[in-house]
């Protein structure tokens, strides 16, 4: 019988980091990611690879 459910990832999204942000920055980031038709989140991901070095 074959397996159900979906097929595992490659590189599971496991860690989880609740950040705060203000009124005025969650608007700026919201405001960003509406311009650029990405979510916030892959806003936020932009800002850590460029801090941390690595290609963004």
């Amino acid at each position: 019988m074959a397996k159900m459910g979906r097929p595992k990832i490659e590189k599971p999204k496991a860690n989880k980091i609740s950040i705060r942000f203000t009124d005025e920055e969650y608007e700026e980031l919201k405001k960003r990611a509406d311009q650029s038709g990405q979510t916030i989140t892959e806003i936020i991901r932009q800002g850590v690879k460029i801090a941390i070095g690595a290609k963004a």
